[in-house]
């Protein structure tokens, strides 16, 4: 469980969970790229993040709710409501005699920048913590 400081901290503790998913999906693509019609996976991190961005930050906007007319009827599901990313398959890349499409330098150099970005992430959550405890701490002090 983790204490929501603000709406951007919300954000960005979103931001390392999609982080952190990649960085799976990531290695999951090297570890079978030697396995025979074996496609790379990636999520749209960005998009993602942008529709949790709109969750938290909107959220007294007004919603048109769809009216189901049956209740034998199938709920609907929000596809923007769900918090799973959506996956994709990376095939930008010719693939070899097996029809697997891994590029190790793709992968690794996609590895590099995701693990670059989820330390960045982790580095002003800790900085955006301490300001909130150095507030805390001066105004305990005042009176």
């Amino acid at each position: 469980m983790s204490i929501q400081i603000s709406a951007s901290h919300a954000l960005a503790a979103k931001a390392l969970d999609f982080r952190a998913i990649r960085q799976d999906m990531i290695s999951s693509n090297i570890a079978n790229a030697d396995t025979p019609f074996y496609r790379p996976r990636d999520i749209s991190f960005e998009n993602a993040l942008a529709q949790e961005k709109a969750k938290i930050l909107n959220k007294n906007s007004p919603k048109l709710e769809m009216a189901q007319t049956n209740t034998a009827h199938i709920p609907l599901q929000d596809e923007k409501s769900s918090s799973r990313a959506k996956t994709f398959f990376r095939d930008g890349h010719m693939a070899r005699n097996d029809a697997n499409s891994v590029d190790l330098d793709v992968e690794t150099t996609e590895m590099s920048k995701n693990s670059i970005m989820f330390a960045a992430l982790i580095s002003a959550m800790k900085k955006n913590s301490e300001i909130y405890k150095s507030v805390i701490d001066s105004s305990s002090k005042v009176s």
